[in-house]
């Protein structure tokens, strides 16, 4: 019988012992770029015979593109599913026939750029692993991409290491639910070590998974900070779209599919590219959900992914767990040093003063904005008709505005940014800012603006 230690462990030490007696499990390690870190614990903790048939790490570059092809970035995707295609069919070629009949067969692999000297480049990496759950069965792939925020490379070493380790057992051993994978995966580590932000998960082993559920679990579970849609709604590493772009973000309360097609983004891409800044790519347009999405008990994971799909056609979403606007403009500053323009509803911004100074203090208000805008940041706030700025604020109107906010021009149907007065002392900002040319109008035609509730920070 085996000891409980071995039937159920709990750390890296354990699981790599746990897999090396078990007989069945035998395979590859390629790894580029943080060292042998995950075949170290194989190699260290005994019977590794059992479970190692290669280790081996093509660091050369010239050497690394005869082995898996020419044409890929080194730290990517392609890189790592053509890693997984070539040991997978060196593997299977040579030991198939010996002894396929028994065993089940794996490859793990990962590409990783740990800190640099100057700890100047993005530190992260794919990590992957194909393998077969029963012996001759067709093989299941799982693929991860991470953030590292260890303040050392050997810190980072370490942390793949370990999360190296925790993906092959949970692989073989808990893979039943998001819950349970996701703990095995992470155990040991933390957020502030290392952030998943991609998992895709393919092959008999996962029939029926839908891996963007298990990404949504992930970030609702404070597992991670953000995930990134495409235009085809799948999770993609966070620099795909938005690698050295300027971006147009508008963060979207409801997330409504209708209201944000209002979104003027063609309107605010014009005037981005009127201010004659030197890019040298377009901007990217993003839809942001954030923790106030996430914390929506009318949305399961299966309800919120259904409405990102109705959003990604209209821009890329991103969906975060940040509460603060200057932690988003972070998020995307790992990304890309391009200006971000944030796009405001006039709604919008009655709805931030609204909620941060009459609900607060005037001074949480004067150290967002101030963190907002430390950057090259601006916010284009768009007018809306009077109707559609009633829809917007929906039940905040019952009661009527603070005195001072808000002076619409007599006789017009559209409100615009010339409409609002803040109260001192957020008026001495709001003025400073106006001037200062970082709180913009944008000239955008109010009868496009949005008819229901669904914007906001």
């Amino acid at each position: 019988m085996s000891s409980p230690a071995l039937a159920q462990p709990n750390d890296a030490h354990a699981k790599a012992l746990a897999i090396n007696l078990e007989s069945s499990i035998y395979g590859t390690f390629a790894e580029i770029g943080a060292g042998q870190e995950v075949a170290r614990w194989f190699l260290s903790v005994g019977a590794a015979s059992g479970t190692v048939a290669e280790a081996t790490s093509a660091y050369d570059k010239t050497i690394s593109d005869d082995i898996y092809g020419a044409g890929t970035r080194y730290v990517s995707k392609d890189r790592l599913v053509a890693m997984l295609n070539c040991e997978y069919k060196v593997l299977s070629e040579r030991l198939d026939q010996e002894r396929g009949a028994t065993t089940r067969f794996f490859v793990f692999a990962d590409t990783v750029a740990t800190r640099n000297y100057q700890g100047t480049n993005e530190q992260h990496g794919w990590l992957g692993l194909r393998f077969q759950a029963e012996p001759k069965s067709q093989p299941s792939q799982i693929l991860l991409h991470i953030h590292l925020k260890d303040s050392t490379a050997v810190l980072q070493q370490s942390a793949i290491g370990i999360l190296g380790v925790n993906l092959i057992y949970a692989a073989y051993h808990q893979r039943s639910s998001a819950d349970e994978f996701l703990a095995s995966v992470l155990e040991e580590l933390s957020l502030e070590r290392l952030e998943i932000d991609v998992i895709e998960l393919t092959g008999p082993a996962f029939a029926g998974v839908d891996s963007r559920l298990w990404c949504l679990h992930l970030l609702r579970s404070g597992q991670s900070h953000g995930l990134v849609f495409d235009s085809a709604a799948q999770v993609v590493e966070p620099a795909t779209p938005l690698h050295k772009r300027p971006v147009l973000v508008h963060s979207t309360l409801h997330g409504d599919a209708q209201v944000s097609a209002a979104v003027p983004f063609d309107t605010a891409r014009r005037q981005f590219l009127a201010e004659g800044k030197l890019c040298d790519h377009q901007p990217v347009t993003v839809l942001a959900l954030s923790k106030r999405n996430l914390e929506d008990p009318n949305f399961d994971n299966a309800a919120l992914l259904a409405r990102i799909e109705q959003l990604t056609p209209i821009a890329t979403v991103v969906v975060t767990d940040y509460t603060e606007g200057y932690q988003a403009i972070d998020y995307f500053r790992r990304y890309t040093a391009e200006p971000i323009r944030l796009i405001f509803w006039i709604s919008d911004l009655v709805h931030i003063m609204r909620e941060r100074v009459y609900k607060s203090q005037p001074g949480v208000t004067l150290e967002g904005l101030g963190r907002l805008l430390f950057t090259d940041v601006t916010i284009y706030v768009a007018p809306m008709s009077r109707a559609a700025f009633a829809a917007a604020l929906g039940g905040m109107l019952e009661g009527g505005l603070p005195e001072g906010i808000l002076r619409p021009a007599s006789g017009s149907d559209f409100i615009t940014i010339d409409d609002f007065f803040p109260q001192p002392p957020t008026e001495h900002l709001f003025r400073y800012l106006r001037a200062a040319g970082r709180i913009l109008p944008l000239q955008q035609t109010p009868a496009k603006a949005p008819a229901s509730p669904g914007s906001g920070n």
